[in-house]
């Protein structure tokens, strides 16, 4: 029988990943027959647009291995998809294709030795995925009245201890868990001081197609000579159990993009060639998806709005999201009323709200910030995603309407955590 001490040292006392544990747990609740609301794990409420369920249903007898990188007609794809968002000129063989872009961004980890640097909150695997590894990981606090933006001058000051140290930033925009994104004075103050220390920067977006306004500035166009762009299409696409992610790399990274795929040959070889055909389709040009990207983002936004009214009306605080589907809440307000339920910890609380309300909600320590602080991430995704986009064109209905008659269960968790909080 193998005992603790014969694992990996760097596997030992890790805990499963937050955002998954969650949704078991809220499963094994419901089988048992509680009414729980699940604003735990971050799965797109959207069913994967038709155009694209039709193109793997084409390709599904597509059987062979394909290239360790991926796909090249996918590669050649999704550079012609960045190059005419961003206006960058990235080639196919600037393109990693691998399942999921979590894996990918664990491959990038393993293969360039260098410390994380991960503004606080942030989302749950980075830290753990650099620990797995023996990396040295640091958490650079960023604040509510700068939209949880990481500041230049904080980076820098961070960087002058030792500015010769290989180091890895990821920056994830619009963000999980705070819905918050960076504009581009933000982003150029971000790439000088990358430049002048040689960062490596991954722009984590894989939410970028669900900013609100449609208007998504990316780091690669500030930085392009150090920044990995990273997505795939879990979130805009609704496909998060496809495992499709995606890397851009440019030329002054290929070392890293080819070590990238040499754990690839040795790991996962490739992901699953029908998946890779109809992701062509995916990031191909198309008025069927920029219908449905335009729809799904105004119900994200309608969502948001009214979910934040309701929130903040009960006497929590957060900042309004510009994107993706997450709250990042404080019941700092209500502390005295918490403390008087025995509740000084963001832990205690979410656990208090799922036993008390059925409302999983995931707490902020799990993303970097102090236990004490009181912080909740909600994933508003409880709703039936066909419902609502097909209810989103129908102008008689306001916001209100819009939310009470297509998205029932994020109205009870908020008629829920409001009698909660009284």
């Amino acid at each position: 029988m193998i005992k603790v001490n014969q694992l990996n040292r760097n596997v030992r006392g890790l805990k499963p990943s937050a955002t998954l544990q969650i949704n078991e747990d809220s499963n094994r609740l419901i089988q048992q027959g509680r009414d729980i609301i699940k604003l735990g794990l971050g799965q797109s409420p959207f069913p994967v647009p038709e155009v694209v369920v039709s193109a793997l249903r084409l390709h599904a007898h597509e059987k062979d291995y394909l290239p360790v990188k991926g796909l090249y007609l996918l590669r050649e794809t999704v550079a012609r998809y960045y190059q005419r968002r961003d206006g960058i000129p990235w080639q196919a063989e600037d393109v990693l294709v691998g399942p999921g872009s979590k894996e990918l961004i664990f491959n990038l980890q393993m293969a360039c030795e260098g410390d994380l640097l991960i503004p606080a909150p942030s989302w749950v695997s980075y830290a753990p995925q650099a620990q797995l590894l023996g990396r040295k990981v640091f958490h650079l606090p960023t604040k509510p009245e700068n939209h949880w933006r990481l500041q230049a001058d904080e980076l820098d000051a961070f960087c002058q201890q030792e500015p010769e140290r290989t180091r890895i930033l990821i920056l994830n925009y619009p963000s999980n868990p705070t819905g918050c994104s960076y504009d581009a004075d933000s982003l150029k103050a971000l790439a000088e001081v990358a430049r002048l220390y040689g960062i490596i920067v991954v722009a984590d977006e894989i939410y970028a197609e669900t900013t609100f306004a449609g208007n998504h500035q990316s780091m690669s166009v500030y930085y392009p000579e150090g920044t990995v762009i990273s997505s795939g299409l879990s979130k805009w696409c609704g496909a998060g159990g496809w495992r499709l992610g995606v890397m851009l790399l440019p030329d002054t990274l290929r070392p890293l993009q080819d070590a990238m795929a040499i754990i690839a040959s040795e790991t996962f070889t490739s992901i699953s060639a029908p998946t890779q055909y109809a992701a062509c389709t995916a990031f191909s040009e198309s008025a069927a998806l920029d219908a449905y990207l335009v729809a799904t983002r105004a119900v994200l936004k309608r969502i948001s709005s009214y979910m934040v009214k309701r929130l903040r009306a009960v006497g929590l605080k957060m900042e309004e999201p510009v994107g993706g589907f997450y709250l990042l809440t404080s019941f700092a307000a209500l502390r005295a009323k918490l403390e008087q339920k025995g509740i000084f910890s963001s832990e205690q609380l979410c656990e208090k709200l799922l036993e008390e309300t059925g409302v999983a909600l995931l707490p902020g320590s799990d993303f970097g910030l102090d236990d004490s602080q009181l912080y909740t991430r909600m994933a508003f995704v409880d709703f039936d995603g066909d419902r609502a986009l097909n209810a989103i064109n129908d102008s008689s209905l306001s916001e209100e309407a819009f939310v009470e008659a297509n998205c029932p269960k994020l109205v009870q968790a908020c008629d829920r955590i409001e009698n909660w909080s009284k």
